[in-house]
């Protein structure tokens, strides 16, 4: 059952936040760690956006994050131009035009429930304060969140630090000289409350051009679903009475992939397939091949097989094609739905599908409402990236209380965006291609 503060009204449409609205933000910490935005070089700052709406961070390995921000009720933190520059580029390399959660989709296991939280919920609308002890190290920024009472609109709510993550890379070489570095990264996080549960939207951007999302639920259980049926709950408390229903968070993201600059990036699949030693022959073989995608699509995941977005411009110092991989993370397919039944969807750009299922906008007559009915064959000029990565939830009586965090997301990895390592030590620069003896 939702249970939602009366003060957040569930009507209206998405929009950004005015110049106006921005309180300055309350910092939490200093030193080294602080990811407080720096000044950007004065042309790229006028066209990119203002200074209250702009994340610039470079890290202490020397890779500088770029992304500009705005705020909207329902889908809440929306980063836009995303760039990356890592040491030795002249230049920020663009890798989004956009990015957000497009839905969280929660249907009970007992056909009683089902919910929308972005769009019949407005999860946006549902941003809760900080307490600088959440936020080491970083900025928490204060945000007018839309469509709100006023007693609720300015919150602090979006917190900006950095993270160490350990080991960025390790190579003992030859002569026994041992390289290595320890990773970091620009961690951006907002917490969204919906009804009992409380959503931690993560967005880590890591200095080797890697960027990770996830969703974190934590919070309370719902104390009005314990009367789930056996094969449909899980006895939380004493005895085997009250049993908390089990449920599903199914969680879309939308990226538009803007590499190099252009929207036209292009879509390729691979898929590799093993097959027995052949006469003469140590071990089995392993083939992969290259499926370019021209059409929409609706792809599911399977063994050895991955995705790439590909830029149409841009190639690394080693003319190689710039491009991002799609990595998946954990994930439980839910197939009640017709929209939840594929990983990872991609669709020729339009302005009106904004949201994965229950879309809001006004599309016109017979326009399909969720993210499936929107593959019908376009020819892809500017793909749009659906992720789906679900979550079933049968609680436990560790789930009591609070709740511990379960985090379900994936990843976005560079291919070929650098000629070698960004992170490569000086002593190793000319080791590209074949490796030479030594180190």
């Amino acid at each position: 059952m939702r249970v939602i503060r009366m003060s957040r009204t569930q009507k209206g449409a998405a929009f950004g936040l005015s110049l106006a609205a921005l309180a300055a933000g309350a910092t939490a910490g200093a030193g080294p760690a602080v990811a407080q935005p720096k000044a950007a070089p004065a042309a790229a700052a006028a066209a990119d956006c203002s200074a209250a709406y702009r994340i610039e961070q470079k890290l202490s390995t020397g890779t500088t994050w770029r992304m500009c921000w705005r705020y909207e009720a329902k889908s809440g933190l929306v980063l836009e131009k995303v760039s990356y520059q890592p040491p030795g580029e002249t230049k920020p390399i663009r890798v989004l035009n956009s990015a957000k959660i497009a839905q969280i989709h929660v249907p009970y296991d007992d056909g009683k429930n089902e919910y929308n939280d972005v769009t019949d919920y407005n999860f946006g609308s549902g941003l809760v304060n900080l307490k600088p002890a959440e936020c080491p190290g970083g900025t928490i920024k204060t945000i007018k969140v839309p469509e709100t009472a006023p007693a609720d609109s300015n919150v602090k709510g979006m917190c900006t630090t950095t993270r160490s993550r350990g080991h960025a890379y390790r190579m003992q070489a030859d002569n026994n000289k041992v390289y290595q570095a320890q990773g970091k990264d620009l961690l951006i996080y907002t917490v969204n409350k919906v009804g009992w549960y409380e959503y931690m939207t993560e967005w880590r951007f890591s200095d080797d051009g890697t960027v990770n999302m996830n969703v974190g639920a934590t919070g309370s259980l719902s104390p009005f679903d314990y009367d789930a049926g056996d094969g449909r709950g899980w006895p939380i408390g004493k005895g085997a009475q009250a049993k908390a229903t089990s449920h599903s968070h199914n969680v879309f993201w939308r990226l538009d992939f803007g590499l190099d600059g252009s929207s036209a990036t292009k879509i390729e699949q691979y898929d590799s397939k093993v097959s027995a030693p052949a006469s003469g022959q140590q071990g089995p073989t392993n083939k992969t091949t290259r499926t370019a995608v021209t059409k929409e699509l609706a792809g599911d995941a399977k063994n050895m097989r991955w995705w790439r977005v590909v830029s149409a411009t841009g190639k690394n110092k080693d003319g190689h094609a710039r491009s991002y991989e799609l990595v998946p993370g954990a994930t439980t397919k839910y197939s009640g739905r017709s929209f939840t039944k594929h990983d990872v969807y991609f669709t020729e750009y339009n302005k009106c599908e904004m949201y994965a299922s229950n879309n809001p906008l006004n599309c016109g007559t017979g326009h399909p409402k969720a993210v499936d009915g929107w593959v019908n064959g376009q020819t892809l000029k500017h793909p749009v990236v659906w992720v789906n990565v679900g979550f079933h939830h049968i609680a436990r009586d560790e789930d009591q209380q609070p709740m511990p965090v379960h985090w379900q997301g994936f990843s976005i990895a560079p291919r070929d965006v650098t000629a070698m390592n960004p992170l490569t030590p000086s002593a190793l620069k000319d080791e590209n291609g074949i490796p030479r003896n030594g180190g």
